[in-house]
Order: C-alpha cells, then structure tokens, then sequence
C-alpha cells in the first residue's frame, strides 16, 4: 500500500514516546507534519523526531494535499472543533483519549465522521495491548467460569504539578472530572471491550482536597448488557498509590493492574497462574499498527468513534451529568 502520511496536531509529553513515534514505525505510515500553538515548539519537535514539515495552523495542516489523516494530540476541550475540520477536509483522523470532554460532543464528532463514511478512531490503545488481549483471552475461552463482577480501584496522592496550577487535567474547564476523564476513561474503555457495552450506571464525583479545580474522588457502578455488574473508585488525593482490577467468575477470578505492569493473575481452586507480558516500547505501536489494518482493509479497528462516544456516555453518567 501507499504509504499514508500523517499530520499531528499537538505535540506535549504523550506525542514523546507514547503514540508518535509508532507513526514512524509502523510500516505504510509516516508522521509527514505537525503544528503546535507555539510554533518553536513544533520545529524542535519536528527536528529531534525526523517530521519533514511544520505548520503554522492547524488548518493549514488539516488542508494541506500532503497530509492524508490527522491525529489530534491537544487536551480534550480543543478535540471537537478540529475532529469536526478534519472531517470536512474529508480524512481519517485519530483523537487521543478522551475523545472529548462530554458525550453530547463525541456524538457530534462520531456522526460527522460517519455522515462522511470516514475512518474515526480513538486513542484507547489498550484493547490492542497484548498484556489484555490475554486477558480477553482467558474470558472467552472461560477460564473462570461465567463472568459475575469487575471492580477497580485506582488511587494517587496528588503531585506538585497538579498544584502548580498548569496541568489541565485538574482544570475543571479541560476535565470536568479531572484525573477520572483522563485516567480512568481507559479502564472503562478497556471493560467495554471485554464484557460488551454498558446499559446503565451511575455514581457521582466530588472535590474532597478543594486544591483545585476539577474533581478528585469518584465512585460508580454499572451493569453491563451481558449482565456483568461492575464497580469503580477512583481517587486522587489517597496517601499512596494503588491500581488494582478484580474480574470475579463463577470458577474463579483474575486480577491485573490497568497502568502498571504487575504480572495478570489467574486464579482458579487450587490452580494459581501468573502471567507477565510488558508492554511494546512505543506503548501505541499495536493500536497504530490495528489502524494501517484497518485503512488496507484487513479488519475492524477495536476503538472507534462509536466505541469513543459509548465509553464517554459512561463517564458522563458516572459524573451525574445526564
């Protein structure tokens, strides 16, 4: 195939190691441009990572013949207005996670792509990590039995930087729900994937620390449409660090961490498994990978605008915003 060029928009910390350079390294793509608000930024950028062209808008991107899709890199609340160009441009696009700060937008974003029949998809890259694909691995072939619950706790002491007043994902205006929107968004993007979308939930957030803007604590439940119940708290002012997933079965349960490479952790009467699969240097090489796929026409991307959008009705709920 053609090789597709890509066009970044954004280029903060995540572009670094986590996403951009599996632009470069899957083979068919290449990240062919980039442009950032401050444009010495985006020519540093552009230097250190090999980037042939910088742009002095995003629009000029977006329009540019030379670029053939965009990925939008910027914080969530600037996600809609570019998603929406670009799909008028009339490209595939990838949006970081989350896909944007409500639902009510990622529909917006989802029907503007599918109204084009254009290629949408969204940074949840771990449906594509090997490290979960185990996981589902052992659910469908039902290793412990039928699945009954899930639950999830994540908790971190809050940072300097969260206090420092310039980190948005503590900016109510940015992340209404603070750190949930962007660190919790992936497990429940990633239980989605393995127990099938959710068909009610609710919960509710609250600031307990009152050192910034957005939320900081924040619990819910959900049931899934296969009858899966499920649970979370996540919370950003604990004392100390925990990140901890249960899946209880009917014959066992599975335990493993969504962001720290613990080993995945079978258990079943007698029978105890621990399995450790590190993740890819570039942690989005397999979801970049999944993309090129899917453009050739060789299977369906896991995470999608409309998967993006079920995962933000998710959140919304949790958040009490109806």
């Amino acid at each position: 195939m053609t090789a597709i060029r890509w066009g970044m928009i954004g280029c903060g910390s995540v572009t670094e190691r986590k996403s951009a350079p599996a632009y470069q390294q899957v083979e068919g793509f290449t990240l062919h441009g980039v442009f950032n608000r401050t444009r010495a930024k985006a020519e540093d950028y552009a230097a250190r990572h090999g980037v042939a062209r910088v742009f002095d808008s995003a629009a000029a991107l977006i329009d540019d013949p030379d670029i053939d899709a965009v990925y939008i890199a910027t914080p969530p609340d600037s996600h809609e207005a570019y998603a929406l160009d670009v799909a008028r441009a009339g490209k595939p696009c990838c949006i970081e996670k989350p896909m944007a700060p409500d639902h009510e937008a990622c529909v917006r974003i989802r029907d503007a792509f599918a109204d084009r029949a254009l290629p949408l998809f969204i940074a949840y890259y771990r449906r594509a990590l090997p490290r979960f694909r185990q996981v589902r691995a052992w659910l469908d072939e039902g290793a412990i039995g039928q699945v009954r619950h899930v639950h999830w706790a994540l908790t971190k002491p809050a940072s300097p930087v969260d206090l420092s007043g310039t980190n948005w994902r503590v900016d109510a205006a940015i992340a209404p729900g603070g750190y949930f929107d962007d660190l919790a968004s992936h497990g429940l993007d990633l239980f989605c994937w393995l127990f099938g979308d959710v068909a009610d939930v609710a919960g509710f957030a609250v600031n307990q620390q009152g050192r910034y803007s957005a939320a900081d604590a924040v619990t819910g439940c959900w049931l899934h449409a296969r009858g899966v119940t499920g649970s979370g708290s996540w919370n950003f002012g604990a004392a100390d660090r925990l990140d901890r997933v249960e899946i209880t079965g009917s014959t066992g349960r599975i335990v493993f961490s969504i962001f720290d490479e613990e080993p995945l952790r079978l258990s079943r009467g007698t029978e105890h498994i621990e399995m450790a699969i590190a993740h890819p240097p570039t942690i989005q090489y397999f979801h970049v990978e999944a993309m090129r796929d899917h453009l050739a026409g060789h299977g369906p991307h896991p995470s999608t605008g409309e998967s993006g959008a079920h995962t933000a009705w998710v959140m919304d709920r949790i958040l009490s915003r109806r």
